[in-house]
């Protein structure tokens, strides 16, 4: 089998995140989502790996390179414009070729990983199987209706009165003769090849599509709100330890990873939380489900349940930031009026004086 991870989207709904970087590089617990996905797929024992990029193909191949660092080979399949998902299949044809492949949304994070839905798919006869699990506003979703058998019977594109609560979670395997489909099938209103279209002609020309419904968590990391959940979710999961330097005057519990080079001063930090590469925690709290990322200062400062990226500074802020994504060479510093709460999305280069 082979693999396809869809890295072609804008981000729209994380800017101002993803004015200056791709949504797909966003980190979550200190590693970008595009990497979850490929450790996802190479762990389920696939090698060859396609990437659909767009606007951001150029920071997605610096940052991803030929795949070497995960053992992988990295194929780019530039896509023109974001056509939708069935285009990204059909304009990586000749990477497929006739191989069964898995395609994954390269801004997606679930719980488990793909190794059995792989194994039960290469196993089987199916022509296709979809991943779905149960969500609690699906006309946002790409949604599939059951028959009594719990067969595929409908697949809609965010319907405005859904027929059930099973969304699409954005992996998909295919065989071969999704090219057909993605061939046969007309734009959408939205002026998109919808996969949801594909499969729906699978389902009516008698193809065997399997729904597979996930029982673990999953989560789509499109809006800021969505990228916390995500994080909390992973925190709670990764490996802990201290392989920087810890003062004795500093309280980190057990549930805290701190990454090669970090240095925690004077300093209380609560798990789950990390603590990234060559970043500085000084005379400050760093609460639960925190990942600060790598070569970033905290000095006088308390925060928790937030995501600070690479390169930014947060000093002498005398309340409390919390529920918060600070992008890069973020600069928070303190001014005289002092209001008892901070809730802040902050794009890369922001420089913010608080009141």
């Amino acid at each position: 089998m082979k693999g396809l991870i869809l890295s072609g989207g804008k981000g729209t709904r994380l800017r101002p995140l993803t004015f200056t970087r791709a949504k797909q590089l966003m980190p979550i617990a200190n590693k970008p989502v595009l990497f979850r996905v490929i450790e996802a797929i190479r762990d389920a024992g696939i090698t060859e790996i396609g990437i659909v990029i767009g606007d951001t193909g150029e920071e997605i191949r610096q940052a991803v390179g030929p795949g070497d660092r995960w053992g992988v080979n990295v194929t780019y399949i530039p896509q023109s414009a974001p056509l939708g998902l069935a285009h990204a299949v059909k304009i990586s044809q000749d990477f497929l070729g006739d191989e069964r492949f898995v395609m994954f949304l390269g801004d997606n994070v679930i719980q488990g990983g793909i190794s059995p839905l792989i194994r039960q798919f290469a196993g089987s006869n199916w022509n296709s199987q979809i991943v779905l699990t149960e969500v609690d506003e699906p006309q946002h979703y790409g949604v599939a209706e059951l028959d009594e058998h719990q067969r595929i019977k409908r697949l809609v594109e965010k319907p405005r009165v859904p027929p059930s609560n099973l969304a699409l979670v954005g992996i998909y395997m295919f065989d071969h003769n999704i090219f057909t489909a993605v061939n046969a099938i007309r734009p959408s209103w939205r002026n998109e090849l919808e996969i949801t279209d594909a499969i729906q002609w699978l389902v009516e020309h008698d193809y065997q599509v399997h729904p597979y419904i996930h029982r673990g968590w999953w989560i789509d990391t499109g809006k800021s709100s969505d990228m916390l959940a995500a994080n909390d979710r992973v925190l709670a999961e990764i490996g802990y330890g201290v392989y920087g330097y810890v003062d004795r005057d500093s309280q980190v519990d057990h549930l805290v990873l701190v990454e090669a080079g970090a240095e925690i001063i004077n300093s209380t930090v609560r798990g789950p939380s990390v603590i990234g590469e060559h970043s500085r925690i000084v005379n400050s709290y760093v609460g639960p489900f925190t990942s600060i990322y790598h070569h970033t200062v905290i000095e006088n400062s308390e925060i928790e349940h937030s995501i600070v990226l690479d390169n930014s500074r947060i000093r002498d802020v005398p309340g409390r930031i919390q529920d918060s994504i600070i992008g890069r060479e973020v600069e928070i510093t303190h001014s005289p009026i002092k209001p008892k709460a901070y809730k802040l999305t902050l794009g890369d280069n922001s420089k913010v004086g608080l009141l």
